[in-house]
């Protein structure tokens, strides 16, 4: 598929096939390109819990999702994928890699950092795995773990606490699934949102 085609496409799945698994060939390229992400620093900080058994689904869901409180709807389709994947962030790899001597930051100080690039780079190898679901004919929907659910989730998987989850994606062949509401925004055209030279 061409790439013009893969960005088209793209849009976040709620309801997929639980009868056609994906094929391990394709997990290992959803990861394969998801660590080709850029990182700063080449800090490569992040980590990936791939959950493809019906029982760490099962543990997954009851973990993050008891009281969903009128969302059963959006979580019956959520639940049908045969594959989650949960990308975790790493800051302390990116406050060691620059506290190397060619970055020199030796007080591991968060200060340096205008932004968080520990979770931005989590976020964009995130992304890659979703164009790759894409590009394998597959469908993909990326979306939050609550905070209040974030122990649960990590006491199930013993995930450790240099590891934070920036959310989970679910992957699998998709179903019909209802329109989202939320695309009744429809899409900011370019020239509202792109600013040349000068934001005024």
């Amino acid at each position: 598929m061409e790439f013009v085609e893969v960005v088209r496409r793209r849009r976040m799945v709620r309801n997929y096939d639980p009868d056609r698994p994906v094929p391990p060939e394709v997990v290992d390229r959803l990861l394969a390109h998801a660590i080709r992400a850029p990182s700063a620093g080449f800090s490569q900080g992040w980590g990936f819990l791939v959950l493809e058994t019906a029982e760490d689904r099962d543990r997954f869901w009851a973990a993050t999702t008891p009281g969903t409180g009128g969302r059963e709807r959006w979580l019956a389709g959520m639940r049908r994928a045969p594959l989650i994947i949960v990308p975790h962030a790493n800051r302390s790899a990116y406050l060691e890699r620059y506290a190397e001597p060619d970055k020199g930051w030796a007080d591991r100080s968060e200060k340096h950092w205008s932004m968080p690039y520990w979770y931005i780079d989590t976020g964009f190898a995130a992304l890659l795995m979703l164009l790759t679901a894409v590009d394998e004919g597959l469908g993909a929907c990326f979306f939050g773990i609550p905070p209040q659910r974030l122990e649960d989730y990590r006491m199930a998987f013993g995930v450790p606490l240099e590891y934070e989850p920036v959310g989970a994606v679910t992957i699998g062949y998709r179903a019909s699934d209802q329109r989202s509401p939320s695309l009744r925004r429809g899409r900011r055209p370019v020239d509202e949102v792109v600013r040349r030279g000068r934001w005024n």
